[in-house]
């Protein structure tokens, strides 16, 4: 194994080609989903995260499974690498029984408690309290678990991420806060809004480790996560880990994304993250060029079956619709 293919003690080689095929996975699960939007097929709004599926990989690669994580609007990606079943969100997002919120959350609010997945969130740091008070209650019961709190670069300037992480770096919660900096705070470039070069340098604010990877690396994210991770379960208490990607698409499904330059997206593109890991997993001779085609049709293949599946799912009935809500 090479530098290149540095790999954290959390994650085996055997794990490779599973973890490739969640990118591929959230990839055409995305790309779908952005197809039925634009046909009127599922309502509602939903936030894209294609071009950004190492940080979610990555990061939650080095988890186990007691482990939890909240997520963001743009959360597909932390949803399915955190074990949810295409199946279970595509019917969530067409609005069926069968999915996970029985079809009443829709794309910003799937969420897999089972699993670990605390919930994607519509409010933009929406997840930073539940996170630290996910972290408290590990810390108190004696659970052990780590939380992942996945969080957006224009987040980063809401009150809520002072107070979470103010108050989990003077108690020592064990949590993650991941910042997945994709350039862009809806049109707002980062480099505009924030007066630092990086804001993972916030971390000094609270006495806490700040770190950088690259966000289309997914080895260099798993690498610094890990650390992170591992500090936060021996009870050394939270970091800051930013990191620096970029999403191929809009803010949102009505984004025509004037605000930037094609020049731009095209210098990005060269570096799309799931062709960084096939070229080095080839490299590594991890497998051949034709198994990479073969796990990537396998992935669409699951996708196009969950469509089938969610088409085919029961619609939720009036009485069901006034189930499981707060009035």
């Amino acid at each position: 194994m090479t530098q290149k293919l540095k790999l954290p003690p959390h994650v085996k080689e055997t794990e490779l080609k599973g973890l490739y095929k969640q990118m591929w996975l959230i990839r055409f699960f995305e790309e779908k989903v952005d197809e039925f939007f634009a046909k009127g097929m599922i309502h509602g709004t939903t936030h894209l995260s294609v071009g950004q599926e190492a940080s979610a990989v990555g990061s939650i690669a080095v988890l186990n499974e007691q482990d939890k994580i909240t997520s963001t609007h743009r959360g597909h990606g932390h949803c399915i690498a955190k074990g949810a079943t295409v199946n279970g969100m595509m019917a969530e997002l067409f609005g069926r029984t069968t999915g996970y919120c029985k079809g009443k959350g829709g794309s910003m609010h799937i969420a897999d408690v089972d699993k670990g997945n605390l919930g994607a969130n519509g409010i933009v740091g929406g997840g930073f309290a539940i996170a630290a008070g996910a972290a408290l209650t590990s810390q108190m019961k004696g659970a052990g678990y780590v939380v992942l709190c996945f969080f957006g670069d224009g987040a980063s300037n809401e009150g809520s991420f002072h107070e979470a992480i103010n108050l989990a770096s003077i108690w020592k919660l064990p949590v993650v806060f991941i910042c997945e900096n994709n350039q862009y705070g809806m049109s707002g470039p980062v480099r505009e809004m924030i007066n630092i070069e990086d804001i993972a340098a916030r971390a000094a604010s609270y006495g806490i480790p700040g770190k950088v990877v690259d966000g289309n690396d997914v080895f260099e994210v798993m690498n610094g996560v890990s650390e992170a991770v591992d500090r936060a379960r021996n009870g050394e208490g939270p970091s800051i880990v930013e990191a620096k990607t970029y999403r191929s698409k809009g803010h949102s499904k009505s984004d025509a994304k004037k605000y930037r330059t094609r020049e731009e997206e095209k210098e990005w593109l060269l570096r799309d993250p799931i062709k960084l890991m096939a070229k080095v997993l080839i490299e590594e001779e991890i497998f051949t060029q034709q198994e990479a085609e073969e796990i990537k049709a396998d992935a669409k293949k699951e996708v196009e079956e969950s469509v089938e599946f969610a088409k085919n799912s029961p619609e939720p009935t009036l009485d069901a619709l006034m189930e499981d809500i707060y009035a």
